[in-house]
This record gives C-alpha cells, sequence and structure tokens, in this order.
C-alpha cells in the first residue's frame, strides 16, 4: 500500500472526520469479510453511485451476490462530506449528436428528479431519518459581476419553465440576516439533507444479497475478466468490476486521462442561541449558492448550527487550521456582529472534476464499468447514474438509458505536470475572477 500521504494512494485520506458524521449518534460498521471469494458483482465505492448501483443489480439479480468495499466507513468517506444540498437542476447541458440544449436540459431535469424521486422513496421505505427538507435554495451575488452571471442564468431557469424569485438586498437581509448580498433569486429545485445519516442510511438498508465491506480499501485491480480485486481484507475475485470511487478510478489504473481530484473545506459552528440565531434570518434553515463557483456556500442547519464551504485544493488535502482561517473570514465578512469564535467542526472532502463537466458513465472494457466525475453535483446525480449503470450492465434498456449513452463524455485532459500548472492556473483566476463572492 502507498504513503497516505502521496499522491499514489488508492483511496482518499482526510486529516479530520467529517462534522456531519460527528453530529450523529455511534454506528456500528459493517467490516466482516465476505467468506465466498468469488461473485458476480463488485463495487468499488459505497458512497452514493457505488450504493444505488448494488442496490439495483441486487434487485435486478436477487440470485446473485453483490459484493460492495469501501475504504471508510459510511458517514466518513466523501459522501457524507458534502454541504446536503440535493439539487434536482442540469450543471451541463452538453450532449453529443443534434440535441439542443433545451432539449438536453429537460431529458437531464427529468432523470435528476427521478434519482431524487428513488432516494425520497428509500429514506422512506429504510424508515431512517436522514432530515429530508424541500425548503430550497437561494442564489445570491456580492458582486456587479456576481450580479450579471445570476441573471444570465435566470434565462436558463426561464427556457426550463422552472419557477424563481427574485431577492434585493433588503429581501435577502429579511431572510439571511446579512447585508452582504446585493442581489439574489430562491427556487424550490432543492431538498436538504443531512448527508452523513443519508449515507449511513441508504447503506444499512441495501438487500439481502448486497454484502458491504467498510474499511477495506481496494489497492489494485488484475485479471481481464474475472478480475481479481486486491484489498485489505484479502483479494475476491469478481465477473464484473463497477467503480464508483470517482478520481480514485485513475488510482487504479482507469480513466487517467479523464479526471482529476479536487478537495474542498467545510466548517460548522457550534449550537447557536438566543440572539445569535436570530441575526441568521427568518427560517430555521436555508442555504446560498454562489455567484462565482470558487465562491463560499452558506447554510443554515436545523436545529441552530450554521455551515460554510469555501476554497479548493488540487489532488491534496490542504492544512485544515489555514482552511479554517479562510473559512472564518468568509464567515466574519458576512455576519461580522455575531463576533468571532471557532467552529466546532471543520473537515475537507474529496470530488471529482473532468475537463468539461461531463460524467462518465459505462463500460470500460470488457466486464469493468464506472460511474465517475460527479463534478461536486454527486448526490442525485451519483444515484441515478449508479441506478442507471446497475440496468445498463443485465442488459435492460430504456430511453433514460439511451439520453445517458448520448450524454457527453469527459474531454482528455494532460497529464502532470501540464495538468497541474493548468488546474492550479484555473483555480487562481476563478479565484480572483469571485473576489467577495468568496
Amino acid at each position: 500500500m502507498s504513503s497516505p500521504t502521496g499522491q499514489s494512494r488508492t483511496y482518499p485520506h482526510y486529516q479530520s472526520g467529517s462534522g456531519w458524521n460527528a453530529m450523529l449518534p455511534p454506528r456500528v460498521a459493517r467490516t466482516a469479510p465476505l467468506p465466498e471469494r468469488r461473485v458476480k458483482y463488485l463495487v468499488i465505492g459505497a458512497g452514493y453511485t457505488g450504493l444505488a448501483a448494488a442496490r439495483r443489480l441486487a434487485e435486478l439479480r436477487p440470485q446473485d451476490r453483490v459484493l460492495v468495499v469501501d475504504a471508510t466507513v459510511a458517514g466518513e468517506g466523501s459522501a457524507g462530506r458534502n454541504s446536503g444540498f440535493l439539487i434536482n437542476l442540469p450543471h451541463n447541458t452538453r450532449m453529443s449528436g443534434h440535441s439542443s440544449p433545451l432539449q438536453i436540459a429537460r431529458k437531464q431535469i427529468a432523470m435528476y428528479q427521478a434519482g431524487l424521486d428513488w432516494l425520497a422513496r428509500l429514506s422512506q421505505q429504510g424508515g431512517f431519518d436522514c432530515g429530508w427538507d424541500i425548503a430550497g435554495k437561494y442564489h445570491a451575488a456580492a458582486t456587479p459581476e456576481g450580479e450579471r452571471g445570476l441573471r444570465h442564468g435566470l434565462e436558463q431557469y426561464r427556457a426550463w419553465g422552472v419557477d424563481y424569485s427574485e431577492l434585493d438586498r433588503d429581501a435577502l437581509h429579511a431572510r439571511l440576516g446579512t447585508s452582504y448580498y446585493r442581489y439574489g433569486y430562491h427556487s424550490m429545485n432543492n431538498v436538504f439533507v443531512q448527508p452523513a445519516a443519508l449515507i449511513r442510511g441508504l447503506a444499512d438498508t441495501l438487500p439481502e444479497n448486497v454484502w458491504l465491506m467498510e474499511d477495506n480499501p481496494v489497492a489494485s485491480i488484475g485479471g481481464t475478466g474475472p478480475y481479481r480485486v486486491h484489498t485489505r481484507a484479502g483479494e475476491y475475485e469478481a465477473d464484473n468490476v463497477i467503480l464508483a470511487n470517482n478520481a480514485f478510478a485513475r488510482r487504479l489504473g482507469f480513466l487517467r486521462s479523464r479526471l482529476i481530484t479536487i478537495f474542498t473545506y467545510a466548517g460548522v459552528t457550534p449550537v447557536l442561541e438566543g440572539e445569535r440565531l436570530a441575526k441568521l434570518g427568518e427560517r430555521d434553515q436555508w442555504g446560498v449558492i454562489p455567484a462565482n463557483r470558487l465562491g463560499t456556500t452558506l447554510r443554515r442547519i436545523r436545529g441552530g448550527r450554521f455551515m460554510v464551504r469555501s476554497a479548493y485544493s488540487y489532488e491534496t488535502e490542504q492544512p485544515l487550521g489555514r482552511m479554517a482561517r479562510l473559512l472564518r473570514d468568509a464567515f466574519q465578512r458576512r455576519y461580522p456582529e455575531l463576533g468571532a469564535y471557532d467552529f466546532e467542526y471543520v473537515w475537507g472532502g474529496s470530488t471529482a472534476l473532468t475537463g468539461n463537466g461531463a460524467s462518465f458513465v459505462g463500460q470500460v472494457q470488457t466486464g469493468l464499468y464506472a460511474s465517475v466525475g460527479c463534478n461536486g453535483a454527486g448526490v442525485i446525480k451519483g444515484t441515478i447514474y449508479g441506478k442507471l449503470l446497475a440496468e445498463q450492465i443485465v442488459g435492460q434498456g430504456s430511453a433514460m438509458l439511451d439520453d445517458l449513452a448520448a450524454f457527453e463524455r469527459p474531454n482528455w485532459l494532460p497529464p502532470d505536470p501540464l495538468r497541474r500548472l493548468g488546474v492550479l492556473s484555473a483555480i487562481a483566476l476563478q479565484a480572483r475572477k469571485a473576489g467577495l463572492e468568496r
């Protein structure tokens, strides 16, 4: 196994636990090895994509064993480290062929809504509480450039038939408790969840023919079918392997020229009470998406906490002390009247980006499949892509699978050091453009 801090490591290694997971009661991880060493299907990654693929495979092939292996435990991986926004609108409306952007968007909206509906049914049927709240989301701009960007985005909303309400500085202040933003809008196309609770619930309610092995990283994959998957708990053979580990598929030797790993950072306050809590707006839960991609995401969390998410780093996690200072600065610029204090939890999380914002979903080679490259919007997208990939693997066709097959694939990325230079330059440029949106 490679060094814990080296870029050759085949799975993410975090400096601290997920704050979302720390807020939940302790859970007993499923770490027992699978007794048999040969399976029909082996899924690498127990995030939203991997669990969706495993669940659907198990439903369609109840006579077969599905093995899921993950390097960490449910709630501590990347799936339990995001901001908990479940947004059912497109982020990338490009598709090969001759479809118009509007047609593409409508197909994606239908697909993402199907993923959201499936997640809602699974949480209801599983009987677990993940804080499901259909509260919508705000987009807010602190700068004239940011406002122009938001107004341009609303042109798409109008074309898509998405309802929204525009808000000036005073209206935003009433709803968010800050006069930092000059313009924004609200739409109902978002559900809030406690992400660690959601992924833990999905992991603990899998069908009986799915065997989950947590805390069991994959070191390498050999063979061409059956595949030999080398894990901490020993070697397993699988007729079919599904890569659902995002950019870390590249560390196992696949899609190397298509994916990059990006880390983002979040801080959550202690529970705020009384006057401090009253200054955070009218509702007990809301969230703000920034006008610039490298801007700061905010979320008031039901129960009295507040989350701040910001900053990007390439391939490796940055020192959390420095990231905490950046997050604290972003929070205090928006809420100077709350005073200075430390976050109770600060953590990093990895995601996978591609050069053109497209995901890879499909067959890599005979018997080996992947759904990777979520581009920072992986809960709903990962869920529906994992479900559809499972259906593709067993040969079940559908119009939605045809649409997915027509989506644009990730474009080619140059190797390091050119890739690193390009990504770092892009991050620096976007950070300068973000300005006060950070």
